[in-house]
């Protein structure tokens, strides 16, 4: 697919909202914009043939790829990702983003975030690193290098095949990418779950000192603490204050905290995203 013309984000939103069915617009866009836009239409009502013609026109038109959604339907007209790139430290990595999957928001964010964990993290080629909740490998692309291995951790079938991608996109061959949960992987590492999975992973053959979380909304839970305590070094990448804030207090009991970070990733709100660096107190 071509594109006639470029068109901004403003002006595919407002087409994209008027583009109708049968009478009835659509309820909710999604747009990614990263060089090749992608968006998502999603209507209360049955897609038919019709709405796939009219809808690969708008897609020609805008030069960006749509996908369509109703109730138990999904129409790929073309494909359902688009690739992404971001410069780090004078490093191109590319990142397969997914419709409907997690992704960071704010590119120009991201890449000070991704540049932050770097620096933080240099000088551990005699260890491996282990990452619980990765999704497409955001950080694990970019953390490769300063490791001797890696070893990332998601529940999202999606995302994995996504972080598996970005792994190969970008050359990277000392990366092990696990599907589980953390609450899995604490179990896999205590010997009590195993499994394709667990064996696949090759648990034996890590030396894990760095901990890599960036959970969701709303943090970790006591055991999930308890097993990142046992780690030297912790990198915590948290999207709610008030949640990081509370497993600080748990964390701090056998770490301290040496670096510390706000990245302001939704601009004109209240919200924003931090980066703590925390190191195991001395015996």
């Amino acid at each position: 697919m071509t594109a006639r013309r470029p068109i901004s984000t403003a002006g595919a939103v407002g087409q994209c909202a008027d583009f109708s069915l049968e009478g009835s617009r659509c309820s909710l866009i999604t747009l990614h914009a990263v060089g090749a836009g992608l968006g998502c239409l999603v209507y209360h009502r049955p897609l038919d043939e019709a709405w796939e013609s009219e809808a690969r026109a708008l897609q020609s038109q805008l030069g960006i790829f749509i996908i369509g959604r109703s109730r138990k339907q999904r129409l790929v007209l073309e494909r359902d990702h688009v690739w992404e790139r971001l410069d780090v430290d004078g490093r191109a990595f590319v990142y397969q983003q997914v419709e409907n999957s997690f992704t960071q928001p704010n590119a120009e964010i991201c890449r000070a975030m991704l540049a932050w964990a770097r620096e933080v993290t240099r000088g551990s080629q005699d260890h491996d690193l282990v990452e619980l909740y990765c999704g497409n490998g955001n950080f694990t692309v970019a953390l490769a290098e300063n490791f001797r291995r890696v070893l990332a951790t998601e529940i999202s079938r999606t995302s994995v095949a996504s972080a598996r991608e970005n792994l190969s996109a970008n050359g990277i061959d000392n990366a092990v990418i696990g599907r589980m949960s953390a609450e899995e992987f604490a179990e896999a590492l205590k010997g009590e779950k195993g499994g394709r999975r667990v064996a696949e992973m090759g648990l034996e053959t890590f030396d894990f000192a760095t901990v890599l979380v960036d959970p969701p909304r709303a943090g970790l839970d006591d055991a999930s603490c308890r097993q990142l305590s046992e780690y030297p070094r912790i990198v915590y990448i948290s999207c709610s204050p008030d949640t990081l804030a509370r497993n600080l207090e748990t964390l701090c009991r056998t770490h301290r905290v040496t670096r510390f970070a706000l990245f302001d990733q939704f601009p004109w709100t209240h919200h924003c995203e931090c980066g703590v660096l925390l190191e195991r107190h001395a015996t």
